[in-house]
C-alpha cells in the first residue's frame, strides 16, 4: 500500500472514531441535561391554601431559574396522604416534587391515618415556611396569663371552651399542657375544627374562650384576642408575649419544642439516591431562587415564608418533629 493511501485510510479511521466519540459525548450530555420537560409540584391541599400559595408563587420563579416550566398539581384529601402516595408512585426521576405542609400532616397520616409510607421515604430539600402556634383568649374574657387559664381549666371543669384545628400542632400543644399540668382531658370543653378560618371565627366571635393555632394566620383577628404565649424557642417580635416554656417555667415543667407548621419542597428518597445530579440541580435551583431580592420582596408582600433551610437541616428538624408526634400523639386520641 502506498504511503499516501495509508495516510488517507488512517485519517478516515481517526475521523470515524472522533465522530463516534463526539456522538457519545453529545449523547451523554443530553442524558445528563435536566430538566428537559415540565416539573410538577404536587400540593396536598386545594387551591388557595398556604401550601398552594407558596407553590404557585415559587413555580414561576423556579421556571425562570431552571429554564423549564414548573406546574402545580393539587391532590387534596386524606390529610395529604393522597398527594404523598401520588408522589411515591410516580417515576423517581426528579420531575415530581412534593410541595406541602409537612408538619403535622405527614406525622398524622403515618401515626393515625394508616399510611404505608415512612417519614424517611421522602427527602426534604428545603423547609421554606415556618409557622408557630399562638395560645390566646377572646379579649372579653378576664384571663391574662397561660398559668391563669390552666388553673381555671384545672379547678373549674368544663368552664373553658377551646378551639383547635383537628390534629394540628396547636391541638397537640394544648393536650400536652393539660397532661403536664395534671389536668384531666375532659376538664376542657374542646371543639375541633377542620378549617383554621372557622376556628378563628369562633374565638373572635366569642363562641369559644381559648384557641391554640398558627400565629401568622391569627394576625387578621388580632383585635379580638388577648395573646397569652407563643410556642417558639424565642419570643416573636410581632407578639409581645412569653414563649410557652417561659410561661410554664415557674410551674415546674417544660415542653419539648416542635414547629407548628412547616411547609416546603421534597422528593422521594429513591429519587435522591438514583439521580443525585438531578437532586442537586433542584436543591440549587430552590436556593438560587430564594436568594433573589425580587423573589424575597414578592414573598414578603404576599405574606409567604421565604427561608432557605437546606436539605440537611430540613431533614433533621422534620424527623425531630416526627419523634415528638410519635411520643405524644396518643394524646390526640383522648
Amino acid at each position: 500500500m502506498k504511503k499516501t493511501d495509508l495516510l488517507r485510510k488512517s485519517a478516515k479511521i481517526l475521523g470515524g472514531a472522533a465522530l463516534a466519540c463526539g456522538m457519545l459525548v453529545s449523547s451523554s450530555l443530553a442524558a445528563d441535561k435536566f430538566p428537559t420537560k415540565p416539573i410538577n409540584l404536587v400540593v396536598g391541599f386545594g387551591i388557595g391554601g398556604s401550601a398552594d400559595r407558596m407553590s404557585r408563587s415559587m413555580s414561576s420563579f423556579l421556571s425562570d431559574t431552571l429554564d423549564e416550566r414548573v406546574k402545580v398539581i393539587n391532590k387534596k384529601g386524606a390529610g395529604t396522604q393522597i398527594a404523598a402516595n401520588y408522589v411515591l408512585r410516580k417515576p423517581a426521576d426528579g420531575y415530581t416534587v412534593f410541595a406541602s405542609t409537612f408538619t403535622p400532616y405527614l406525622a398524622n397520616t403515618i401515626l393515625t391515618g394508616g399510611a404505608k409510607y415512612k417519614i424517611e421515604d421522602f427527602d426534604y430539600m428545603n423547609i421554606q415556611w415556618y409557622d408557630y402556634d399562638l395560645i390566646a383568649v377572646n379579649s372579653k374574657t378576664p384571663y391574662k396569663s397561660l398559668k391563669e387559664i390552666l388553673e381555671t381549666i384545672k379547678n373549674e371543669p368544663k368552664k373553658i371552651k377551646a378551639a383547635v384545628l383537628q390534629g394540628s400542632g396547636g391541638h397537640l400543644l394544648l393536650k400536652m399542657l393539660l397532661e403536664k399540668h395534671g389536668i384531666p382531658s375532659e376538664n376542657l370543653n374542646l371543639v375541633t375544627y377542620q378549617s383554621g378560618g372557622k376556628a378563628r371565627a369562633a374565638v373572635a366571635g366569642g363562641q369559644v374562650d381559648l384557641i391554640a393555632i398558627s400565629a401568622e394566620g391569627s394576625e387578621s383577628i388580632r383585635e379580638f384576642l388577648t395573646p397569652l404565649a407563643i410556642f417558639k424557642e424565642e419570643r416573636h417580635p410581632k407578639w409581645d408575649v412569653p414563649t410557652v416554656n417561659e410561661a410554664v417555667k415557674e410551674l415546674g415543667y417544660q415542653l419539648p419544642f416542635f414547629n407548628g407548621s412547616m411547609r416546603g419542597f421534597a422528593v422521594s428518597a429513591k429519587m435522591k439516591k438514583e439521580h443525585p445530579a438531578r437532586y442537586a440541580t433542584l436543591v440549587d435551583a430552590i436556593k438560587k431562587t430564594l436568594a433573589k431580592k425580587d423573589v424575597q420582596k414578592f414573598l414578603k408582600k404576599s405574606k409567604i415564608g421565604g427561608t432557605w433551610t437546606g436539605p440537611e437541616k430540613s431533614n433533621a428538624i422534620l424527623k425531630e418533629s416526627f419523634a415528638v408526634y410519635k411520643k405524644y400523639g396518643y394524646l390526640l386520641k383522648k
